[in-house]
């Protein structure tokens, strides 16, 4: 069976766009609620209940489902009381009062305000008036009650319809439908029928099909607008209703073509007998009759009428109950999805799904437009490199700006020779710029996120910027770093506002357990400092991914940059890491990695290099640098690819030694289960080197995950954004 929720899945990630807000009106459904534990990588939900009400329903009816995800669930729900939504129902009774106006008809305010109470009504208006992006409803309700409301309410074209579809199980169905995907239309909304509604009915049918239906799974949409007459071959109301809307479909499937080219796959055909749409045999003996470029057979079935298209959805439903279904309403902006009573939780989750990707893939679609439920905190994010500061803007999840502030050799020059801290004005009237070039102030902020630098050792998360950070990162007590300044550049910005100043996941977390600093030298202990920002974020983004928390996995994390650590990550604590500031692990782009002692110190002690000299070996000159000349790895890519036989053992060693430091952290897992091995920095863009060490370290058999790039500036972002939502106390450095 075709698997449409991976695909559905895949294509809503591909769209890179923020989760929309989506309003789940029958609370007490529990194929509803089971639903939702399945979608909050997708959407975040709104539920017309207490959490208390919530976790009783969890509790009792659905402790099947993992603890950890139940409570990954409940912390990503706003839960409400639409009797104390006060402000929400006066808005939503006066537009109530207002568009029976409009339609002719009469509400009192107090009638209104009765109506709107209904949780389906209530949430249909919440999207009316873009307090979230899509109500899902009916599993518990009559057509009246919800469907015709969301109808009347969200319509947004002349024409609505709903489509339905079914990835069919995998029997002998085949031979008809092609990789046993059939699509049906109309099959909920237009009770009668004129040639111009079928006409949209069928172009609506055919391009939501090809929207969630990838070209390499049907490489044409057939649709076929059926009748009891195939092209004239009888008479009657029906077959002339269908013979004038199939004359209109040219010109308005032109409309859908003319915006992306992807609508060029589609055909339709009318009018045809559904023997024909779907028969090849039928076809041979109806072929007279029919034009030479429909081939069939149909995946799109485009009925004359509702009963029809009602029944064949509800016939298939019964027929095939192990088939995928779920329906699409079209014509209200993707805004609803309307569930049968006897539907499933699956049903329900690929019915969400099907209608998000619809929605997602609209080009003004970009995020919720009021940040009701699930507000929108505004954080600055500094990142203060060697030679430029990066800044972004974030409202939420979505990144509203970002620039990179150059900072040239000759700007630079004063600061030569002194503390990085001097460079705090400098850079901060840069920043200040910026804010003025994009037209918000501090005060417009719920927080300024810096870069953590060079701290005394700490645990991971969001820290205060306090007085006592301040003083050790301008006297740089762990040393010298353009991140010391993120802390200090967020401080000076927020003095004086009640904007918060934090510093998130800094160089020197430092976990680990004792054993792990141990080596054969008393006088010798490791050290730890690392990628923590990214290693860490990384670690979190595939648990969201997963639906769960960070402190229920168990990854090992490779960040490979210009210096390359390697992580254990066990349950929410950062166990295990490479040294990757001073080299130790895999040798890297710049960096020599760990070297054998004994030749390291005849090396030492040759006379061949000074100490600043070695220093420099270890750290920026080491690694490709020093092997090939080069720290790109695409130029090393470029020589293996020129027959330079040395570059091809060094790549080769480069994978092996990033194997190797990733599966020597297995013992950092106690003999629990390692969930997954997680690949990012630039290095991660080399699909060459991602190959390798996914071939070399399979034998865990947990699977490779790649999260090309850092992702920086979001990381610092979600911290203080998951501290101003209360999800996490801010820590303090002490």
């Amino acid at each position: 069976m075709y698997d449409i929720e991976k695909s559905l899945e895949q294509k809503i990630i591909s769209q890179n766009k923020a989760r929309p807000t989506v309003f789940f009106t029958e609370a007490g459904d529990i194929r509803l609620l089971e639903s939702i534990c399945y979608l909050t990588r997708y959407i975040r939900p709104v539920i017309p209940a207490s959490e208390f009400e919530i976790r009783d329903i969890f509790d009792k009816k659905l402790s099947h489902i993992e603890k950890s995800r139940r409570e990954y669930t409940i912390s990503q729900t706003a839960f409400i009381d639409i009797a104390k939504e006060e402000n929400l129902r006066d808005s939503f009774a006066k537009e109530l009062v207002h568009e029976t106006a409009e339609a002719g008809g009469t509400t009192s305010y107090d009638e209104a305000l009765e109506i709107i109470s209904d949780p389906c009504i209530f949430g249909i208006f919440c999207v009316r008036l873009n307090h979230a992006d899509m109500v899902v409803g009916g599993s518990t309700h009559e057509p009246v009650k919800y469907f015709r409301p969301v109808i009347r309410y969200l319509k947004k074209k002349k024409v609505c319809s709903e489509t339905g579809v079914f990835i069919l199980p995998d029997d002998n169905t085949e031979n008809i439908y092609s990789q046993n995907i059939i699509v049906f239309g109309d099959v909920g909304v237009n009770g009668s029928m004129t040639a111009e509604t079928l006409a949209h009915i069928a172009v609506d049918t055919c391009t939501i099909a090809r929207n969630i239906i990838p070209e390499d799974v049907l490489p044409e949409i057939q649709g076929a607008m059926v009748s009891y007459s195939n092209h004239g071959s009888d008479e009657g109301p029906s077959p002339e209703l269908v013979k004038k809307a199939s004359e209109l479909v040219p010109e308005l499937l032109n409309e859908y073509r003319e915006q992306d080219e992807r609508y060029g796959s589609i055909l339709i055909e009318g009018e045809v007998k559904v023997n024909v749409a779907l028969s090849q045999r039928s076809a041979r003996y109806y072929s007279s009759s029919q034009t030479d470029d429909w081939d069939g057979p149909a995946n799109v079935i485009i009925c004359p009428n509702l009963d029809m298209g009602n029944m064949l959805y509800h016939l298939y439903a019964t027929r095939f109950p192990d088939a995928k279904k779920f329906s699409i309403i079209s014509g209200i902006g993707f805004s609803a999805v309307d569930l049968a009573r006897d539907c499933t939780a699956d049903d329900i989750r690929l019915g969400v799904k099907a209608t998000i990707l619809n929605m997602l893939m609209k080009e003004s679609w970009e995020k919720t437009p009021v940040d009701t439920f699930f507000k929108r905190y505004r954080v600055l994010t500094i990142n203060p490199g060697s030679t430029s500061t990066k800044v972004s803007l974030f409202e939420g999840e979505y990144e509203v700006i970002s620039e990179e502030l150059k900072h040239s050799a000759e700007e630079l020059e004063p600061f030569a020779g002194r503390a990085v801290s001097s460079q705090y004005e400098y850079r901060l009237k840069m920043i200040e710029d910026f804010m003025k070039r994009n037209n918000f102030q501090i005060e417009d902020l719920d927080a300024v996120a810096g870069r953590g630098g060079l701290l005394k050792p700490i645990k991971h998360g969001t820290y205060t910027v306090n007085s006592r950070m301040l003083e050790d990162l301008s006297a740089g007590v762990a040393g010298e770093h353009a991140s010391n300044l993120g802390g200090i550049i967020a401080h000076n910005l927020t003095s004086g506002t009640d904007t918060d100043a934090f510093i998130v996941d800094p160089v020197v977390v430092d976990e680990v357990y004792e054993k792990v600093k141990i080596t054969g030298l008393k006088e010798i202990q490791r050290f730890v400092i690392s990628h923590a920002l990214n290693q860490i974020a990384s670690a979190r983004r595939w648990a969201i991914e997963k639906e769960t928390f960070y402190e229920n996995i168990n990854v090992i994390v490779a960040h490979m940059g210009g210096g390359i650590s390697v992580g254990a990550h066990c349950r929410g604590r950062y166990v295990d890491v490479n040294n990757a500031l001073n080299g130790e692990g895999p040798f890297s782009p710049q960096r020599s990695g760990s070297l054998p002692a004994g030749q390291l110190i005849d090396l030492c002690f040759s006379g061949k290099y000074t100490k600043e000299q070695l220093k420099t070996l270890n750290k920026g000159a080491g690694g490709l640098i020093d092997l090939l000349g080069t720290n790109d790895l695409r130029a090393v890519e470029e020589m293996m690819d020129n027959g330079d036989d040395f570059a091809a053992i060094v790549f080769d060693a480069l994978v092996y030694q990033i194997s190797k430091e990733i599966t020597s952290l297995i013992p950092a897992f106690d003999g629990e289960a390692i969930d997954r091995i997680i690949l990012t920095g630039g290095m991660a863009r080399s699909k060459r080197l991602v190959e390798g060490i996914s071939r070399a370290v399979s034998l865990p058999g947990c699977g490779v995950t790649v999260y090309p790039g850092e992702n920086e500036m979001r990381a610092l972002a979600e911290g203080a954004i998951r501290v101003l939502q209360g999800k996490e106390d801010a820590r303090v450095y002490e």
